[in-house]
């Protein structure tokens, strides 16, 4: 059963904005202050803008494949499904952490009003989200659009008054412990950025999602990449670095700094909005991946279970609540450290699958977004991640290489002996050493997940294109063989001798030229019976040579109907006119490896749609 769609740019915009901001403004900057000195929020902006490589990658890539899962379904499809298990379980639990993490934060917040247990509060809340979350993704959203909506009117007013608060001597000297320190630094709070992953997974259940997505990612980013920069900044510069060093609570003690303890309780209350939103969009992001992998028979069919009545996912959805309470208990740096690992690899992972899209050859992955400076953008994002990667200290990789190979042993022992997936890597090695290495399944699925993302409906030209005749022919010809040709392979299915469909043909043809566009010709002739129309497509790449033209052609649509047809015959000379008209048609019909590439060209070319 399919998600239902019903998300827009404002709900995109503020689950990714409120995914983003909580444990990493509320609770690292004193912990980054620790490590990186007055310097700490250059560490945010590093990490902000190494997160825009991965963030440009990922916005590429759903935009060509808007499916439940976000990173996990198209690194699945470019490095294949072992690499997608591992990648797709991997952030399902650090997408899981992070929510946990957010979780306590809320927790700690909350305890300064009831003296309660937090651990209890994490439960309640938990099971609160979870609950919200199985009504539906619409319901949840709202609630996120508000939290966010206050949040960030709270985080102005901080930085309107702080910024005058600021005394420059704090920030001196800006890097007591090294540049090298606030470079790794920028990995430790490089989880603050992972809410850019939890908006990619619900691309599915959003409205026109190749535009809306990546549009409402480069806006998040943006904006909480500035706040976060202005939030620590003033923080630092009110507070110094010894009293923001062993703060848990820093922007909480920055207010109380500059605007007394009216300010502490007006950011307190803003802290545990910003957890709320982190720990929603948490569950509705990270429940999307047991169900991506479900449904490509990685994990047991139970995660893929869609609610009947409020269409989500609600066995993935528990589940992953489940997990986040279990993770609860876990100690909060090694939380913090274990997220960013797994984010950070999820982003690595985004940038090395551009490229191997990109590099592949596949003609239907058509991105309706394309991640400026390829593949430099990407070059870069890899070696920023991975430098990460070995800075954030031996405690957390362990971890994740053991999460490595659990994925790896999930799918070795489950999904290896289920499924059997094409993947763009092996079209880039066929590419590479001419080697027979696919089908047509991925083209296949990519072609179908383009029907979906662009709302094509099927009309009767698409299903006469689905089953008419191609030929690719390998040699020149005159246009007399061409047409003996046609006349030959369509007499029997027309039950018309092959001398009639010539001899109309060459007179079609005498009357005035087919040739409509350098390269391209449109054959089209009326033949006698009833409810007769068929269409054939030929691409000939050293050229067919038709009379008084200078240049020989490549393409050619032959259209041949009865009377009662004309209607039609009008209709599908339109539909031919705009989708050759399309950018790079001429250029993709060229570069297409077979017959069902050519096919494809024709069936996913722009145009207006009719039901007949």
């Amino acid at each position: 059963m399919k998600l239902k769609k019903e998300l827009n740019l404002l709900d995109v915009f503020c689950i990714a904005s409120g995914a983003m901001i909580s444990s990493g403004l509320f609770i690292l900057p004193g912990l980054a202050c620790a490590q990186a000195g007055p310097g700490v929020f250059v560490s945010y902006m590093l990490a902000g803008l190494l997160a825009t490589t991965g963030m440009l990658s990922q916005a590429e890539m759903v935009s060509a494949m808007p499916k439940a899962g976000g990173t996990y379904f198209y690194i699945a499809r470019s490095l294949g499904p072992a690499v997608g298990t591992v990648d797709g379980l991997l952030s399902w639990f650090a997408i899981s952490l992070k929510s946990a993490f957010a979780l306590i934060g809320m927790s700690a917040f909350t305890a300064m009003l009831i003296h309660v247990d937090i651990h209890i509060i994490s439960f309640i809340l938990c099971l609160f989200f979870v609950i919200i979350n199985i009504l539906g993704a619409k319901e949840a959203s709202k609630i996120q659009i508000g939290l966010v909506a206050g949040l960030f009117l709270v985080l102005l007013l901080y930085v309107v008054r702080g910024l005058p608060a600021i005394q420059i001597q704090n920030f001196e000297p800006f890097a007591p412990y090294g540049i090298k320190a606030i470079f790794s630094t920028a990995g430790f709070v490089f989880v603050s950025y992972g809410g850019l992953l939890k908006v990619a997974s619900i691309a599915e259940e959003v409205k026109d999602p190749a535009r809306t997505v990546p549009l409402g990612m480069i806006l998040s980013l943006f904006v909480t990449g500035i706040f976060y920069v202005l939030v620590v900044m003033v923080t630092t510069g009110v507070l110094g670095v010894e009293a923001l060093s062993v703060s848990l609570t820093p922007i909480n003690d920055g207010a109380n700094a500059f605007m007394g303890n009216k300010g502490r309780i007006i950011l307190g209350i803003a802290a545990i909005l910003a957890f709320v939103s982190t720990a929603n969009a948490g569950i509705m992001a990270a429940s999307r991946y047991p169900l991506a992998l479900a449904r490509d028979g990685l994990l047991p069919d139970i995660l893929m279970r869609v609610n009947k009545k409020f269409k989500t996912p609600h066995i993935a959805i528990i589940i992953t609540g489940v997990f986040m309470v279990i993770a609860l208990f876990l100690k909060l740096s090694l939380l913090v450290k274990l997220a960013s690992v797994v984010l950070i690899m999820s982003f690595l992972l985004s940038c090395f699958s551009i490229i191997v899209l990109r590099e592949s050859g596949l003609q239907n992955y058509q991105p309706q977004f394309r991640a400026p400076l390829y593949p430099w953008l990407q070059i870069v994002g890899i070696i920023g991640f991975g430098t990460m990667l070995f800075n954030l200290g031996k405690q957390p990789l362990m971890i994740a290489l053991c999460m490595i190979i659990g994925g790896l042993f999930v799918y070795w022992f489950y999904g290896r002996i289920r499924v059997t997936r094409e993947y763009a890597l092996l079209h880039l090695i066929e590419r590479i050493t001419a080697e027979e290495l696919t089908s047509r399944t991925l083209e296949t699925e990519l072609k179908e997940i383009i029907r979906e993302r662009d709302d094509i409906a099927k009309d009767r030209f698409d299903q006469i294109v689905e089953k008419c005749q191609i030929m690719d022919l390998e040699h020149a010809m005159s246009m007399d063989d061409f047409f003996q040709l046609i006349a030959n392979s369509l007499s029997e299915s027309l039950k018309i001798e092959p001398k009639v469909l010539y001899d109309l043909l060459l007179k079609r043809e005498q009357e005035s030229t087919t040739v409509i566009a350098p390269g391209l010709a449109i054959p089209h002739i009326i033949i006698e019976g009833d409810h007769l129309f068929d269409i054939f497509l030929a691409r000939s790449k050293k050229g067919i040579v038709f009379p008084d033209t200078e240049q020989s052609v490549n393409t050619v649509f032959v259209l041949i109907g009865s009377k009662d047809e004309r209607n039609f015959h009008l209709k599908a000379l339109a539909a031919i006119a705009q989708i050759v008209q399309g950018s790079n048609f001429s250029k993709k019909w060229l570069k297409a490896k077979n017959i069902e590439a050519l096919r494809d060209c024709v069936l996913l070319g722009k145009r207006l749609r009719g039901q007949e």
